[in-house]
């Protein structure tokens, strides 16, 4: 497991408990990420997904601490989770929206969304011709393609994906990797992928290895 140091950190987790009935998926878990891209990297069942959760001050945890850059989930939760950007692949929470008014909705919570890189988004991840349909009329990938074109624009100071190349075309997954590399030198933003593999043309910041 390869982490920043607290100096260089832009999310501090500090002994981070959670379980679920009957397993103890994290116990006293610690974790320092960096500006750039870490991977969180563990075979199924292993916690990827829940961990995102957790980050994005989704699900409540027994105990533990987390802190970004400066803001602490326990006692400025509005505040900390304005600066995150996750959204599970699987909600159906835009369903009845187009993929413009997704991003207009987003740019609502995120104050430094970026309109001006949506073009080159949708361009980029085949999305134009599917500008007038709405989510729930899209394929499982182009929904997705949807979620990361605004994860890209938003420009939040951490920045969740899950397993951002499940469903995509290798063209798409290509463009992925470019614009993960393009915030690869940030110091800015903090971006966590979670995946099986260890994707091998991302450059990584660090990696949390969750075990298979």
């Amino acid at each position: 497991m390869t982490q920043a140091s607290d100096r260089t950190a832009l999310l501090l987790v500090s002994r981070l408990n959670f379980s679920y009935p009957g397993l103890d998926l994290f116990q006293d878990f610690s974790a320092r990420i960096a500006p750039g891209v870490t991977l969180v990297r563990g075979g199924d069942g292993r916690g990827k997904t829940t961990l995102l959760n957790l980050l994005a001050g989704l699900m409540p945890v027994r105990d533990g601490v987390l802190e970004l850059d400066g803001l602490r989930l326990d006692s400025e939760a509005e505040n900390y989770r304005r600066q995150v950007f996750f959204i599970d692949p699987r909600s159906e929470a835009y369903e009845q929206m187009t993929p413009p008014e997704v991003f207009a909705a987003l740019a609502e919570r995120y104050p430094h969304f970026d309109h001006a890189r949506l073009p080159a988004l949708t361009e980029g991840l085949s999305l134009t011709p599917h500008l007038e349909k709405k989510l729930f009329m899209l394929s499982t990938g182009s929904k997705r393609k949807v979620y990361l074109a605004a994860a890209f624009a938003a420009q939040a100071t951490l920045t969740l994906l899950d397993d951002p190349y499940a469903s995509l075309d290798r063209a798409s997954i290509n463009f992925v990797a470019a614009m993960l590399n393009a915030h690869a030198e940030d110091a800015r933003q903090a971006w966590v992928v979670a995946m099986y593999e260890t994707p091998e043309a991302i450059r990584l910041a660090g990696t949390i290895d969750l075990g298979d």
